[in-house]
Protein backbone atom coordinates (compact mmCIF):
# COMPACT_ATOMS: atom_id res chain seq x y z
CA UNK A 1 0.00 0.00 0.00
CA UNK A 2 1.38 3.36 -1.25
CA UNK A 3 -0.85 4.93 1.38
CA UNK A 4 1.36 6.59 4.86
CA UNK A 5 -0.54 6.26 7.88
CA UNK A 6 2.12 9.16 9.24
CA UNK A 7 0.20 11.71 6.81
CA UNK A 8 -3.48 11.27 9.11
CA UNK A 9 -3.73 13.31 11.93
CA UNK A 10 -4.54 10.59 14.25
CA UNK A 11 -1.65 8.08 14.20
CA UNK A 12 0.64 11.68 14.62
CA UNK A 13 3.26 10.89 17.22
CA UNK A 14 3.24 6.82 16.66
CA UNK A 15 6.13 4.70 15.93
CA UNK A 16 7.26 2.47 12.88
CA UNK A 17 6.12 -0.29 14.41
CA UNK A 18 2.23 0.80 15.66
CA UNK A 19 2.29 2.09 11.98
CA UNK A 20 3.18 -0.90 10.66
CA UNK A 21 0.96 -3.63 12.80
CA UNK A 22 -2.13 -1.17 12.16
CA UNK A 23 -1.26 -1.25 8.12
CA UNK A 24 -0.95 -4.59 8.17
CA UNK A 25 -4.64 -4.81 8.79
CA UNK A 26 -5.64 -2.61 6.78
CA UNK A 27 -8.13 -3.59 3.39
CA UNK A 28 -8.08 -1.04 -0.02
CA UNK A 29 -11.44 -0.17 -1.40
CA UNK A 30 -11.83 1.37 -4.69
CA UNK A 31 -15.20 2.97 -4.65
CA UNK A 32 -16.96 4.91 -7.56
CA UNK A 33 -18.41 8.60 -7.14
CA UNK A 34 -21.70 8.28 -5.50
CA UNK A 35 -20.88 5.12 -3.54
CA UNK A 36 -22.29 4.94 -0.23
CA UNK A 37 -19.56 3.32 2.08
CA UNK A 38 -21.62 3.45 5.65
CA UNK A 39 -25.07 4.10 6.75
CA UNK A 40 -26.28 6.21 9.75
CA UNK A 41 -27.84 3.50 12.12
CA UNK A 42 -25.67 0.40 10.94
CA UNK A 43 -23.14 -1.18 13.01
CA UNK A 44 -20.18 -0.38 12.07
CA UNK A 45 -16.31 -1.78 13.05
CA UNK A 46 -13.91 -0.15 10.13
CA UNK A 47 -12.74 3.50 10.34
CA UNK A 48 -11.93 4.17 6.65
CA UNK A 49 -8.63 6.91 5.61
CA UNK A 50 -9.18 8.19 2.36
CA UNK A 51 -6.37 7.82 0.57
CA UNK A 52 -7.53 9.50 -2.85
CA UNK A 53 -10.85 11.10 -3.43
CA UNK A 54 -13.11 13.21 -1.35
CA UNK A 55 -16.78 11.80 0.69
CA UNK A 56 -19.42 13.28 2.30
CA UNK A 57 -20.28 12.49 6.18
CA UNK A 58 -24.38 13.42 6.25
CA UNK A 59 -27.76 12.58 8.57
CA UNK A 60 -31.01 11.73 7.18
CA UNK A 61 -29.35 10.45 3.80
CA UNK A 62 -31.42 10.67 0.63
CA UNK A 63 -34.52 12.38 2.58
CA UNK A 64 -36.05 16.13 1.99
CA UNK A 65 -34.80 16.90 5.38
CA UNK A 66 -31.19 15.65 4.74
CA UNK A 67 -28.23 17.63 6.54
CA UNK A 68 -24.67 17.79 5.28
CA UNK A 69 -22.17 17.69 8.16
CA UNK A 70 -19.30 17.57 6.25
CA UNK A 71 -16.77 17.34 3.30
CA UNK A 72 -13.59 15.15 3.43
CA UNK A 73 -10.59 14.46 1.15
CA UNK A 74 -7.75 12.95 0.86
CA UNK A 75 -5.54 12.23 4.26
CA UNK A 76 -9.01 12.50 6.10
CA UNK A 77 -10.50 9.77 8.15
CA UNK A 78 -13.54 8.71 9.09
CA UNK A 79 -15.24 5.98 11.21
CA UNK A 80 -13.73 6.59 14.25
CA UNK A 81 -16.35 6.44 16.67
CA UNK A 82 -15.92 2.38 16.15
CA UNK A 83 -12.59 2.61 17.93
CA UNK A 84 -14.06 4.07 20.76
CA UNK A 85 -17.76 2.44 20.99
CA UNK A 86 -19.82 -0.21 19.89
CA UNK A 87 -23.05 1.81 19.15
CA UNK A 88 -24.60 1.98 15.16
CA UNK A 89 -22.97 4.54 12.87
CA UNK A 90 -24.11 8.26 14.11
CA UNK A 91 -24.11 9.29 9.65
CA UNK A 92 -24.23 7.89 6.25
CA UNK A 93 -20.77 8.89 4.17
CA UNK A 94 -20.82 8.79 0.35
CA UNK A 95 -18.10 9.30 -2.38
CA UNK A 96 -18.64 12.67 -3.92
CA UNK A 97 -15.75 11.63 -6.40
CA UNK A 98 -14.20 7.66 -7.57
CA UNK A 99 -12.50 7.15 -4.23
CA UNK A 100 -9.23 5.14 -2.85
CA UNK A 101 -10.00 4.17 1.04
CA UNK A 102 -8.30 2.08 3.41
CA UNK A 103 -10.02 0.22 6.20
CA UNK A 104 -8.62 -0.50 9.10
CA UNK A 105 -10.91 -3.05 11.59
CA UNK A 106 -11.63 -2.21 15.10
CA UNK A 107 -9.64 -5.61 16.34
CA UNK A 108 -6.62 -3.88 14.73
CA UNK A 109 -6.87 -1.13 17.78
CA UNK A 110 -7.44 -3.79 20.31
CA UNK A 111 -3.91 -5.38 18.85
CA UNK A 112 -2.45 -2.32 19.13
CA UNK A 113 -3.74 -1.87 22.77
CA UNK A 114 -2.24 -5.79 23.09
CA UNK A 115 0.82 -4.95 21.88
CA UNK A 116 1.67 -1.75 22.36
CA UNK A 117 -0.43 0.24 25.00
CA UNK A 118 2.22 3.75 25.10
CA UNK A 119 1.44 3.68 21.11
CA UNK A 120 -2.35 3.38 21.93
CA UNK A 121 -2.72 5.62 24.35
CA UNK A 122 -1.78 8.13 22.14
CA UNK A 123 -3.31 7.41 19.03
CA UNK A 124 -6.75 7.53 21.51
CA UNK A 125 -5.54 10.96 22.66
CA UNK A 126 -5.24 11.78 18.84
CA UNK A 127 -8.34 10.91 18.29
CA UNK A 128 -10.28 12.81 21.15
CA UNK A 129 -8.79 15.67 20.05
CA UNK A 130 -10.14 15.51 16.77
CA UNK A 131 -13.41 14.48 17.60
CA UNK A 132 -13.25 17.54 19.92
CA UNK A 133 -12.03 19.31 17.29
CA UNK A 134 -15.12 18.04 14.83
CA UNK A 135 -17.33 18.72 17.60
CA UNK A 136 -16.76 22.38 17.97
CA UNK A 137 -16.85 23.02 13.98
CA UNK A 138 -20.78 21.71 14.39
CA UNK A 139 -21.16 23.48 17.67
CA UNK A 140 -20.24 26.36 15.78
CA UNK A 141 -22.62 26.11 12.46
CA UNK A 142 -25.35 25.27 14.56
CA UNK A 143 -25.18 28.34 16.84
CA UNK A 144 -25.17 30.53 13.74
CA UNK A 145 -28.02 28.32 12.42
CA UNK A 146 -30.07 29.43 15.27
Amino acid sequence: MDFALRDVTIFAGLDDTALALLMERASERIAPAGTVILREGEPGNHLYLIASGSVRVCKRFDRTDELELARLKAGDFFGEMCILETLPRTATVLTRSDAILHALPSVAFYELFKEKPDQYGILILNIARDVSRRLRRLDEIFAARH
